[in-house]
């Protein structure tokens, strides 16, 4: 870091409203241990310095590139990456704005940078409405909308930055614009879908969706040596589902449950779940051919949206340490079914898991070109494998596991890029390959307009091209 002198902080401090705390400050520590989801994240800022505001955003960064300080940016701080911190430097974070304002009659809502996925359900729940989140619901919205965002609405809705409006930006620097598809249209473009390259999103706004509260859930289970005609059968009948229907393939221990027969907890597993709603009859009737191949035990219940958008949340409890690897596939061939076989149960630690995510549906109704989103709208499969474990020793065993998990099946994926908001590793030829060269190209540029210095680079990072060659491709 470096040196900033005590004025210079108290100005800073005077300056916004939200809190201001540096390395010994009596809640410095608190205020780190709450910042990132991964605990096998350890770096230390030296600021830590929250908005209340889009007017404290643009001072941050003011601040941050005055002194050359490293600026990072929460939202949430739920990713595996933690790019929400760096070694001395300063992190920005949005917290406090988290203000979800709904309007039923426009189906629409307006979110703060720092709110997360729980906000949202819920404010959106009250009037029958809800747009694509995440699987965990302690994930902030800014992070999972600025890199696309699938949930169990994907195959109904589409991705979440599909259903984004518009959004209010401060820039690298300090103006405050808003990106929409007639305001901006080329920073819309890249924000849905380019993650938090060119600025900081203090406000987003979303067209909703009318979503029955009341969910219908079928989750089916297999030992390992039962699975395999039933993973094939879900890799023929889930994409076939009815667009309503969402649904996921996963890998994993089974969790002392009141569903899961006493024997069978704490064993690997393979899981099936199809989620839909409207009558439980017709939910019934989709899930036959599933339920038909004699899993070993199942849950088919009804439960409203939210509890379900928190189904997945002690699977992923704060300050675990976690690592992840993921690839697209445009099919679970058998060969794809043999690797996961064979793979899964060698993990060690009971938290980590394999989840493979059904897309189709709406995700496919939106052209590749149309937002900057790093996956084809053709594939259909999102295969993430992720080791999460207690301690440190345990989640080196299974982060090889996860390495090796990968490699095995790179024959079979749609070349080695990957969904962004999976990327773990700092690794500039995977996030080049996972936008492909003609969107990273342009994005390239965008980024050289709004951010020529790279300010914003704690992320799956787009580097800027040079102005001349920026100026060619946007033209």
């Amino acid at each position: 870091m470096h040196p900033v002198d005590d004025r210079a902080l108290t100005d800073l401090r005077t300056s916004v409203g939200g809190t201001v705390l540096q390395e010994g400050d009596e809640e410095f520590d608190d205020a780190l241990e709450k910042a990132v989801w991964n605990g096998d994240i350890h770096r230390r800022p030296a600021l830590v310095v929250e908005a209340i505001s889009a007017r404290d955003v643009a001072t941050v960064i003011a601040f941050a590139r005055e002194h050359r300080l490293d600026l990072t940016v929460r939202g949430g701080g739920h990713s595996f990456a933690g790019h929400a911190v760096s070694e001395g430097g300063l992190m920005l974070d949005l917290g406090p704005l988290d203000r979800v304002d709904v309007d039923p009659r426009a189906r629409r809502a307006r979110v703060g940078g720092g709110a997360r996925w729980s906000d949202l359900d819920a404010a959106a729940a009250a009037h029958g409405l809800a747009v694509t989140g995440g699987f965990v619901s302690h994930t902030g919205v800014g992070g999972l909308t600025l890199g696309g965002g699938m949930g169990w609405l994907t195959r109904r809705c589409g991705l979440t930055c599909d259903s984004l409006v518009s959004a209010q930006v401060v820039t690298a620097d300090g103006r405050t614009v808003t990106a929409s598809a007639d305001s901006e249209p080329d920073l819309f473009w890249a924000l849905r879908g380019g993650g938090g390259n060119f600025g900081v999103v203090t406000s987003f706004e979303f067209a909703l969706h009318e979503v029955d509260q009341l969910a219908n859930v079928g989750l089916f289970f297999w030992a390992p040596q039962d699975a395999r005609e039933p993973l094939r059968a879900a890799a023929r009948v889930i994409p076939a589902l009815p667009r309503e229907y969402g649904a996921f393939i996963g890998g994993l221990t089974t969790p002392p449950a009141p569903f899961v027969p006493v024997e069978r907890q704490g064993t690997t597993a393979f899981v099936v779940g199809v989620i839909g709603w409207g009558a439980p009859h017709e939910h019934a009737e989709v899930v036959a051919p599933i339920q038909e191949l004699a899993p070993a035990f199942e849950l088919v219940t009804s439960m409203p949206y939210s509890a379900l958008q928190q189904m997945f949340d002690d699977t992923a409890p704060w300050r675990i340490k976690g690592y992840e690897k993921a690839l697209w596939l445009d099919e679970l061939s058998d060969p794809v079914i043999d690797v996961v076989l064979d793979f899964l149960p060698r993990k060690t630690s009971p938290l980590s898991f394999m989840p493979i995510f059904a897309l189709g549906g709406a995700f496919a109704d939106v052209p590749d070109e149309a937002t900057s989103f790093s996956g084809s709208r053709r594939s259909l499969w999102a295969l993430n494998i992720a080791a999460v474990a207690e301690d440190a020793g345990m989640l080196a065993v299974d982060r090889d596991w996860v390495q090796r998990f990968w490699a095995a099946l790179q024959p079979y994926a749609r070349g080695v890029g990957s969904y962004v908001n999976f990327i773990a590793d700092e690794d500039e030829a995977r996030v080049r390959a996972s936008y492909g060269e003609a969107k990273y190209a342009r994005l390239s540029a965008i980024k050289a307009r709004w951010d020529p210095d790279n300010v914003f680079h704690h992320n799956a990072n787009i580097r800027p091209t040079p102005a001349a060659q920026a100026a060619a491709t946007l033209a």
